[in-house]
This record gives structure tokens, sequence and C-alpha cells, in this order.
């Protein structure tokens, strides 16, 4: 996200929790809202999509943005992502590269950058200690874009970040189940242990868990992409 578009987010965020704009009801209209809030409409767009994707705000065609319940959505009333790609798809696209950024990380991922990943799962932490799930989801995306740089292969550190909001967007998706909102800590948790260990292995399966576990919890499944080796 811009960091307007964040900013705004943010702010939506607080003022739902607040109760200022209650389970059910509709936001303002994009217009009124974007100035109420000092931004672009297209700022205010990119706010609306993240807040969509976490399960907070439901557009309707033709009725407007409506604040939901938090209850769990079915795949298919899950919209496409930025660039129209389906969650499928990129969550399949992750799971190959993912996880082998993960065991290159784990390989050449010096005291600094182990000590610069635990900093980014804390604020993660801290994040969701408090219900902030745009925070949350922000430091999610900046822990798997970090192991991908990590990685000290510019070419696949390259081809996850061209896709970098697309892949924002898949990880958001997750935190909508609100009884599953931890789960991700966990799992990265699990991840970055066998980084700072040095386990290639370890950390390529954690990090495949990692994605297929995210997948399932909105409910999708695809083909085990990992490579077990004999």
């Amino acid at each position: 996200m811009t960091r307007l578009s964040s900013f705004a987010a943010q702010t939506l965020q607080r003022q739902i929790h607040e109760g200022h704009y209650p389970g059910g009801s509709a936001l303002p209209g994009q217009r009124d809202l974007a100035a109420s809030l000092g931004i672009s409409r297209s700022a205010l767009r990119e706010a609306v999509s993240t807040l969509e994707a976490l399960g907070m705000l439901r557009s309707q065609a033709g009725k407007g943005v409506f604040v939901t319940a938090g209850a769990n959505r079915a795949v298919s009333e899950i919209p496409l992502g930025p660039l129209s790609m389906s969650p499928q798809a990129v969550f399949q696209f992750r799971a190959i590269v993912e996880p082998a950024a993960a065991a290159l990380a784990a390989g050449h991922a010096d005291a600094k950058a182990r000590v610069n990943l635990q900093a980014i799962q804390a604020r993660m932490d801290a994040a969701l200690h408090v219900q902030d799930l745009v925070g949350a989801s922000d430091a999610d995306l900046e822990f798997h874009l970090a192991i991908a740089d990590y990685a000290a292969n510019p070419l696949l550190s390259s081809a996850i970040r061209s896709l970098e909001e697309p892949i924002a967007y898949s990880l958001r998706l997750p935190f909508a189940d609100p009884g599953g909102t931890w789960a991700p800590v966990e799992e990265h948790h699990a991840v970055l242990a066998a980084i700072c260990a040095g386990d290639a292995a370890v950390a390529h399966a954690t990090m495949t868990r990692h994605l297929m576990h995210a997948a399932a919890r909105i409910g999708l499944s695809f083909i085990d992409l990992s490579f077990a080796t004999p």
C-alpha cells in the first residue's frame, strides 16, 4: 500500500472498531469519504480493497461498501485481487517460489538479517495483540519480502517483488477468519526458527506448510508443491 492508502486503511479500521461505522452500515460515498480523510479517491479505493481482503468491508455493486460482521466468506465471495489474479493462482505461485526463498535464506541470512526478521515478526505480533489487522498484514508482507531478499538470489527476489501487490492481497485474506488470526504468527515463528538455525530443509518445509494452511483458511486447496527428498 502507499503511505496515504495505509493511513486511510488504519483510520477506517479504527473507526470501525470504535463503532463509528457499525456492522452492516454503509460507508459514505467515495467522494465524501475521500474528502473527509484528505486523500484521493484512488488511495481510498486501495484502502477499501485492503479492508475488504481483511474481511472488514464488502462491496456490493450498485449499492456501496458495507461494514461486515467478520463472518467467514465462501471462496466464491472472495473478489479477484490486483491485476485480476485469482487467490488460487497467487497461492500456487507462492507455494513454488517462497519455500525455495526460505531455504536459501536459511543458508545466507547473517546475524543482522536474522535480527531484522525477528523485529518484523515482533511488530506483527504486537499489531495482532491490539487487533490491528492492517498493521499485522503490513508486517506479514514485510516478513515474506525480507525472506525473499535474504535468499541472496536477485532473480528470485525480483520475481517475488514484481508480484508484491497480489501477494499482499493474498496474505490479507486469511485474516478475515476471526478464529484464525494467530495461526500465521505460529507458522511464521516456525519458519523464522528454521532460518535462524540455518536449516534449509526445515525452512522449506515450514514455509510450504504455512502457505498450504493459509490457503486452506480461505477454503482453497491445491497440489502439494513441496519437493521432498528421498
